[in-house]
């Protein structure tokens, strides 16, 4: 790491890195990992949204690593105070909650990086590297979440017969045989939601069952035919 006053060159500089993080254990093996690459050094850990921001006002890193569940404020909010107030600090969240939504919140926080927390370190360190150099990394499963949040809410635009986009993708997959635990999964919603969402259908269709459901929505014609179990 350059000293204040180093005539070391820009280029050769490790990227300095705040860790903000409420777990020690955690944040002690990541910075031990950090300070083990030649490009990236851990220059600090902060426990709580405020003290990230002060850290952040006293030793100027270049990336700041933010966890979401933070005990004083969550880590979304504190990345857009901490953004106002050094736009040219960059800003990676990770996070143990996967909810599309929250990718979403994030970037418009001005977080240029969103990690599932359970991901590999190979994935933490190259998007350090990137969020220094201005490259927005996203998780592959989170970023499916994301694409298949879309895609619900698509079909919820153009969802038939009165249903939401989600009634109807119920709907759907109870045409195919499948059973409230098998599409909760599809759906990546807990199998609670999802019999909700199949009480509502049984209600919108007059139906009694599932089975019947579908029959009623073949003959509505808000199913295909080839679609009916």
């Amino acid at each position: 790491m350059r000293s204040v006053g180093s005539s070391e060159s820009e280029p050769d500089r490790a990227i300095r890195v705040l860790v903000v993080d409420d777990h020690q254990t955690f944040a002690d093996l990541l910075a031990l990992a950090l300070d083990g690459q030649p490009a990236l050094t851990c220059v600090g850990h902060a426990r709580t949204a405020a003290d990230a921001l002060r850290l952040v006002d006293e030793l100027r890193p270049d990336v700041v690593l933010m966890d979401v569940g933070l005990p004083d404020l969550d880590g979304i909010a504190a990345t857009e105070r901490l953004h106002l107030r050094h736009p040219d600090v960059r800003v990676v969240v990770l996070t143990a909650r996967t909810e599309p939504a929250l990718l979403g919140q994030a970037m418009a926080a001005g977080a240029v990086g969103f990690l599932a927390k359970d991901g590999a370190l190979g994935d933490v360190l190259h998007a350090l590297r990137a969020a220094h150099h201005g490259t927005t990394t996203v998780s592959a499963h989170l970023l499916t979440g994301l694409l298949a949040n879309a895609r619900s809410q698509a079909a919820q635009d153009a969802a038939p017969g009165g249903l939401t986009g989600r009634e109807y993708e119920v709907l759907r997959l109870m045409s195919q045989g499948q059973d409230v635990r098998a599409i909760a999964r599809a759906l990546g919603i807990t199998p609670h939601t999802c019999r909700g969402y199949v009480k509502r259908l049984l209600a919108k269709l007059d139906a009694h069952s599932q089975l019947e459901a579908v029959a009623i929505a073949t003959r509505r014609g808000l199913l295909p035919p080839a679609d009916a179990v």
